[in-house]
């Protein structure tokens, strides 16, 4: 049951390797729209709105500054839980399609050496993927000075997926980013306020792939887009101080479970005797139990411990949300209007 690393500020390392991390991130609550019809502007696509919040497992990418041309290498950490093989190119890879855009962009080589170490699992719900061309983005604007602002960096971003944009925050130097309402098409982002809680995420051993996860949504029937109901849980956790647990809800949740049956029997089974939910973020394969017992600091353990032993082939994480407030963007190495400077 491994508890994940806390890398949640940016630093050098001794030899000037900038170092970033890349938390993944759940969503707490998840409504999902209808595809929008034939002649719309996007025929097909699905609005959202989402409390979206990091959390403290993260990936890890260190940038270095080279005479070109750029490197790429991606591996997975040795305290990864749910390692699985890295079975795609180089150039199927988001931190490659980032770098590639961010130079497309700004009309210049950005020639990095680029290592990439993932511990959030791949296919799982939890954006790690998305995280990654973030830190990309963050990291090359910091280490050669472009001086590109949130709305640069997004707009770079959604030309690359829907749920990057969010891992951008005010503060591009900011590992991690503040919990948000995310609604449109991924595009629309309001910063929010979240309590910091543990959670266990519970990573199967198998994944969701989201096209599949969003057809089966269409076949089911969708009902009405349910924003409000997602702002009232965001007000509920503002105004008590505490994630409402039992209420929280995800749209694609029997769509996941309709593409991977396994789920269903995680959920039925996996806290057997218990009123503790277990959810699932995105579009799954990865559930979370939100835990706020402050008083008990083992029986987050237990509760660990009897998911695994009832579910066999799941792996538990030990994580918390995280409110993005006290990340320290004073560290790392010194960049001027020109680019690397120390």
């Amino acid at each position: 049951m491994p508890t994940p690393t806390n890398n949640t500020s940016t630093g050098p390392l001794p030899d000037g390797v900038l170092s970033l991390s890349a938390p993944a991130k759940i969503n707490l609550a998840l409504a999902v729209s209808p595809p929008e019809p034939a002649g719309s502007p996007k025929p097909g696509w699905h609005r959202i709105a989402s409390w979206m919040v990091c959390v403290d497992l993260c990936d890890d990418l260190e940038l270095r500054a080279i005479s070109g041309p750029s490197r790429f290498s991606v591996r997975w950490a040795d305290d990864a839980p749910r390692p699985t093989p890295i079975d795609w190119p180089i150039e199927k890879d988001l931190i490659f399609k980032a770098h590639a855009l961010l130079e497309q962009a700004v009309g210049r080589s950005l020639p990095v050496e680029a290592t990439l170490s993932k511990r959030t699992p791949v296919g799982g719900g939890l954006g790690g993927g998305s995280s990654d061309a973030a830190a990309m983005l963050r990291g090359l604007n910091r280490l050669f000075g472009l001086g590109l602002d949130r709305a640069a960096l997004s707009g770079i971003a959604g030309k690359l997926g829907s749920d990057i944009a969010f891992f951008i925050d005010d503060d591009v130097m900011s590992d991690v980013a503040r919990p948000a309402l995310v609604s449109g098409f991924g595009d629309v982002i309001e910063r929010v306020a979240c309590p910091e809680e543990d959670v266990i995420l519970v990573a199967p051993d198998f994944g969701c792939p989201t096209p599949d996860v969003y057809r089966a949504f269409d076949s089911l029937g969708p009902g009405p887009m349910r924003e409000e109901a997602v702002r009232e849980l965001i007000a509920r956790a503002e105004e008590t101080g505490e994630i409402p647990i039992t209420d929280l809800f995800n749209d694609l949740s029997s769509a996941a479970c309709a593409v991977r049956p396994g789920l269903t029997k995680i959920m039925r089974e996996a806290l057997p005797g218990t009123q503790i939910p277990i959810h699932i973020t995105g579009s799954g394969s990865t559930l979370f139990v939100p835990f706020n017992v402050p008083d008990e600091p083992e029986a987050i353990n237990r509760v660990a411990d009897l998911i695994e032993q009832t579910c066999p082939g799941v792996v538990c994480v030990l994580s918390a949300t995280l409110s993005g407030e006290s990340a320290d963007d004073e560290q790392g190495i010194d960049v001027d209007e020109n680019g690397l400077s120390g």
